[in-house]
């Protein structure tokens, strides 16, 4: 490979994420290509190509060191999504494997386990949907074909992501009792940079950060916070999973936001507070 593509980074779907690592590992001195179907908003510092990667490729594409791929299904096939055929397309496109891949899949790939104690790494999911057999089918095909790490995060929340903030401050019912793992933007990004950079990366992370909650002791943290009363429950048995954030705090060390009371404390304070209802 030339030294151009040994600084080269490929993030196979670009949404907000893409686009926040991107940016730093532009600032790193490495040239970015993000391929995704619309390119207008890249910042001028990506390379962008425009395709869809749900149809047969119309672009040629470069040879590159690492590649980062996030696939996102469309609404009109969320329940039991292709994600195995973009990786294929992916594979015949590169003029060369590419020396590391990172699939960011999710922790969804344990919808519907009944587990309740904390899932780990080892822990060989269950699939118990179309979506989350269609996320463990793209972690195989990705480790087969690029022998790719893979990445799970859970719920992914941060500036811009504020739903269940407006929730809480127009007191929406919700399903209290509901097991969730949450991880701030900031920490994920940081997360897949450290993977891309170091040199033996687990094989499988999750990317959760270090208080499982269950979305009631959430909202009633954010309500405190808007000054608002609780929002009512939906009458719903205990449902979800816990995940373990070990690995990722044995590797990435200490947390910018280590749970959801500073992440959401934060997003609050730097808001109007008229903007959530």
């Amino acid at each position: 490979m030339t030294d151009q593509a040994e600084s080269s980074v490929l993030l196979f779907g670009c949404g907000k994420v893409g686009v926040r690592l991107g940016e730093r590992l532009a600032a790193s001195g490495r040239r970015v290509v993000a391929v995704r179907r619309r390119v207008e908003a890249l910042p001028p510092s990506f390379t962008g190509i425009a395709l869809d990667y749900r149809r047969p490729f119309t672009a040629a594409l470069p040879h590159v060191d690492s590649v980062v791929v996030t696939l996102t299904p469309d609404r009109s096939e969320a329940d039991a999504p292709d994600l195995v055929s973009p990786l294929r397309r992916l594979a015949a496109a590169l003029p060369a494997r590419p020396r590391r891949v990172i699939l960011v899949s999710s922790t969804g790939v344990f919808a519907g386990d009944p587990r309740t104690r904390p899932l780990t790494e080892a822990d060989e999911p269950r699939p118990a949907s179309g979506r989350a057999q269609a996320l463990l089918d793209s972690e195989n095909e990705a480790r087969r074909r690029f022998g790719a790490v893979v990445l799970r995060p859970a719920g992914i929340y941060g500036p811009g992501r504020e739903h269940l903030i407006r929730q809480v401050a127009r007191g929406v019912p919700i399903d209290r009792n509901r097991r969730t793992n949450r991880i701030h933007e900031t920490d994920l990004v940081r997360t897949l940079h450290e993977l891309l950079r170091t040199p033996s990366p687990p094989s499988t992370l999750h990317a959760v950060d270090g208080r499982p909650a269950t979305r009631g002791e959430v909202a009633d943290h954010i309500a405190r916070l808007l000054h608002v009363p609780p929002p009512p429950a939906l009458d719903t048995e205990p449902s979800g999973h816990v995940l373990s954030g070990a690995r990722l705090a044995s590797f990435l060390g200490a947390l910018r936001y280590p749970d959801y009371r500073s992440g959401y404390a934060e997003i609050v304070a730097a808001g109007d507070a008229g903007r959530w209802v």
